[in-house]
């Protein structure tokens, strides 16, 4: 192919880089006007590398699947974390310097998953024994649910390294120590398919962000750092003994111990056993989310953390708890998590969704008020897990990135206020669309995504979520009232963002402290950038992501379909029963481990045609 040739075949993503260096005149520099070209460039690419085409289906029929492509992305920035160690503290730009290419290398690493279309089952799958004795394995894999929620995590990270670098000037070298072993952990439970593996890394987690909060948080870290702490630490522990018991529960239906999750997913436990499990597993996973009642852990360590802290926890670790209850809460315990569908998505939707929306409208502190729009946001996330429709689990999905985008944009947003202000309070602000008219744009965009602005990300989301709650069987004749209070919130968050934006950017000037503050800086541009492209790609181009985990996200619903139904009549009895592996599609139980009984298959589980015959998912 010729130079003109390529010049034609990418002239928008050229075109959107020149575009990206010559709007910001002024007083931007050279440095941040090329930098800003570089990112717009690289966002359009993105968007004309995934752009479906006609090859597509050639490519699916001979994936490229590097066996240790996950292993890198674990482990590389773990690695790196103990190499930090033994640098000095004093070289404080090689510190920096080497977090950024750790980071960075992990960025790009993370785009080789995107060489694979989606289709059902898992991806890049890694098993190896780890202690056979147990039943242990480092078992891990990914699919169209995990895809995005991996590459977010390694997209948000380095732009919160970033951020935080022009604003924290102490510890520094503990500081890179918690934020790579920080991603590593994250990273780990998004791929982890062995359940005591995945304790490990949800476990690994909870130290870093602990540091984070303590060591560098507010005037109150301490406080805020001990109830994330325990908090996280309660729900962890009952999650531990109800793992311990289904292993405990194979073991006496096989003969053979396995923590493996496609193993155990064929466990069907008695039914009070099952509704306790059910809740030990679900309840870690709301502490995460959070979800009410056990929410209030996270107002007080979102205001405490740092900017870059902050960013994380909203952009990536409260996914866990969402991503979390949907693989492990609804695959496993299938027949609780069906029986309770509309009681937990009332509570989504009133103590989630319209409690968290009307507490975040009574703050005076901004950055608390993003903290509560959290509840909210991610009420819908569980609203649409709850439906259990495809189009509900969709928007679920890709809500979980778009609250990632949007909120810790609006995180680094504060951080940029309370740099030169050290004040959060919003009646100390007003008319700073006159002193910072970039500051006030950006934060007006990352608002309306927020809000659910048709052609932001956080429209196509919640429009599925609502869709899929509409039409789900799940719900039955409360569908139509949690529609209504789910519509109720989308009104609430506007009433409570916008009202924050009339009174910071709009009237009169008349806090002298406010009339000669600077607007963004390089460094704030250039975090800020890449968020606020993402937030009109998502927009604009949803397809782009819906289609790489539709066929995965199909898979789960209906399989959790026919699975609940043979797990509550299976439940009726006392013991517990295996179900055979004909109930499960074939590609979904790929990697799980051989045994050496043969169970006896429990009676009536004749279901391959619930799974559109021979295995297969229906359409």
């Amino acid at each position: 192919m010729s130079p003109l040739d390529l010049v034609f075949q990418y002239w928008p993503a050229i075109g959107a880089g020149i575009l990206g260096a010559l709007v910001p005149r002024g007083e931007a520099s050279t440095k941040q006007r090329a930098g800003l070209g570089f990112i717009a460039a690289l966002t359009t690419l993105f968007v004309i590398w995934l752009w479906p085409t006609e090859g597509a289906a050639q490519a699916a029929q001979a994936p490229n699947e590097w066996p240790h492509l996950l292993n890198l992305l674990i482990a590389l920035p773990i690695v790196g974390a103990a190499a930090v160690l033994f640098i000095p503290r004093q070289m404080l730009s090689t510190l920096r310097g080497f977090t950024y290419v750790v980071l960075g290398i992990g960025f790009v690493a993370s785009l080789w998953l995107l060489t694979v279309p989606m289709t059902a089952g898992w991806h890049f799958q890694y098993i190896k024994d780890w202690m056979p004795s147990l039943g242990i394995r480092y078992h891990v894999a990914i699919d169209g649910i995990s895809l995005w929620l991996v590459l977010l995590t390694t997209f948000v990270t380095p732009i919160a390294a970033y951020a935080s670098f022009g604003s924290i000037k102490t510890r520094i070298k503990e500081f890179c120590f918690a934020l790579l072993l920080l991603q590593g952990g994250m990273i780990g439970a998004f791929l982890a398919l062995d359940l005591f593996l995945f304790y490990v890394f949800w476990e690994l987690m909870l130290v870093p962000m602990f540091l984070m909060i303590g060591i560098w948080g507010g005037a109150d870290r301490v406080k805020a750092a001990i109830k994330f702490f325990l908090y996280t630490m309660a729900g962890s522990v009952l999650m531990l003994a109800a793992i311990i018991y289904l292993v405990w529960t194979h073991q006496k239906l096989t003969g053979d111990f396995s923590f493996d999750y496609l193993a155990l997913s064929r466990v069907v436990l008695p039914k009070s056993a099952q509704l306790i499990c059910f809740w030990a597993f679900s309840l870690a996973f709301f502490i995460k989310v959070p979800m009410w009642p056990v929410h209030t852990w996270l107002p007080d360590a979102h205001v405490q953390a740092p900017t870059g802290g902050s960013v994380i926890l909203a952009a990536v670790m409260l996914k866990l708890g969402t991503y979390a209850y949907m693989r492990f809460s609804m695959g496993l315990f299938p027949g609780p998590a069906s029986n309770l569908s509309a009681n937990l998505a009332g509570v989504a939707i009133l103590g989630g969704i319209l409690y968290g929306a009307l507490v975040a409208w009574k703050q005076r502190d901004v950055k608390r008020l993003v903290a509560y729009s959290s509840v909210a946001h991610l009420g819908f996330v569980m609203l649409g897990l709850f439906s259990a429709t495809p189009s509900g689990m969709q928007g679920a999905v890709l809500q979980m990135v778009n609250h990632g985008v949007s909120t810790g944009a609006l995180f680094l947003l504060v951080g940029v206020i309370y740099d030169r202000r050290h004040t959060r309070e919003v009646d100390e602000f007003g008319g700073l669309a006159k002193v910072m008219p970039l500051y006030a744009v950006v934060f007006l965009i990352v608002t309306f995504a927020s809000v659910g602005v048709p052609g932001t990300n956080g429209f196509v989301g919640e429009f599925l979520v609502i869709m899929g709650t509409f039409l789900s069987e799940r719900l039955g004749k409360f569908a139509g009232i949690h529609t209504v209070g789910a519509a109720a919130g989308v009104i609430l968050a506007a009433v409570y963002m916008l009202y924050v934006v009339q009174k910071m950017f709009f009237g009169p000037l008349t806090n002298p402290k406010n009339k000669h503050l600077s607007d963004l800086t390089v460094r704030e541009s250039l975090a800020l950038a890449p968020l606020v492209l993402m937030i009109f790609v998502i927009g604009f181009f949803p397809s782009i992501f819906l289609d790489r985990m539709k066929e995965s996200v199909l898979l789960q619903h209906n399989q959790f379909k026919v699975v609940s139904g043979q797990a509550i009549l299976f439940a009726d009895d006392r013991d517990a029963k295996l179900l055979p592996e004909d109930t499960f599609s074939p590609v979904f139980l790929k990697g799980m481990p051989k045994k050496e009984k043969t169970e006896e298959p429990a009676p009536g589980a004749d279901t391959q045609a619930a799974l559109g015959g021979e295995g297969k998912v229906a359409q």
